[in-house]
């Protein structure tokens, strides 16, 4: 989405605020002994209460508020009984709609006492995400947010999850341009100032692989290693972008 008025941005504010504090609200609740659908039942009430609705759940049938992916499971993980334990990596995912714009963002929660190598997994994949701020600005291609990323990610000898990435957003989830974690030379688009899209790294200890799961939405490591995902909505400007569900 290219942001054309300044009540555009501020719809896309108030959405972005609204998932920093479903995120805040749930990363808060996330501890051993809780249940992937408690974790989600607390994010929906804060959607509700600022009268904001499940973006995924509204365009894609999605059957649950949030996404919430455990330890191998990279994305789109449904919210059900499994329990959470010591050592887990957890991560939300929070799209929501309000008042017809749309926001997106996703932390990685390390549960307790986990190992060296997931510390440093999620410490990874949010430094490759800010990184790439440095290059998502107007003038720059798309493809050097990717370049930028996995640059980050092999040098701390990690992996890209190669087949997923980040993508415009503004009045439905997924929008043009997409923007792989990758230098992909498909992704030569040049960035406007104005424009609205996620950067979101996912990245894993092992391979690179992802396959999808018998219930149609989860995406776990082929081989089983543990995944990290973080991401922002941003808009585009000549200088720094503007992050708006910090």
């Amino acid at each position: 989405m290219s942001i054309a008025t300044a009540e555009e941005l501020k719809g896309m504010q108030a959405a972005g605020r609204t998932v920093r504090r479903m995120l805040d609200a749930m990363r808060a609740f996330v501890r051993p002994g809780v249940t992937t659908r408690e974790i989600d039942q607390i994010g929906a009430k804060v959607m509700q209460m600022e009268k904001a609705r499940s973006a995924p759940a509204l365009v894609y049938g999605f059957p649950g508020t949030s996404c919430i992916s455990v330890n191998d499971e990279a994305v789109h993980g449904v919210p059900g009984e499994r329990v959470i334990h010591e050592g887990d990596l957890v991560k939300l995912d929070v799209t929501i709609e309000k008042d017809g714009f749309m926001a997106d963002a996703a932390e990685t929660v390390a549960v307790g006492a986990t190992s060296d190598e997931n510390h440093r997994l999620v410490n990874c994949v949010r430094r490759s995400f800010e990184k790439a701020t440095l290059v998502a600005r107007a003038g720059f291609r798309v493809n050097e947010i990717g370049r930028v990323i996995e640059q980050e990610v092999r040098h701390s000898r990690f992996s890209v999850i190669s087949e997923l990435g980040g993508h415009g957003i503004g009045r439905t989830i997924h929008e043009k341009p997409s923007v792989p974690n990758f230098p992909d030379p498909r992704a030569n688009e040049i960035l406007t100032d104005g424009l609205v899209i996620t950067i979101e790294p996912i990245i894993a200890t092992g391979r690179s692989s992802v396959v999808t799961d018998r219930d149609g939405w989860t995406m776990r490591t082929l081989d089983g290693s543990f995944s990290a995902h973080y991401e922002h909505t941003i808009v585009i400007t000549q200088g720094r972008p503007i992050v708006l569900t910090a």
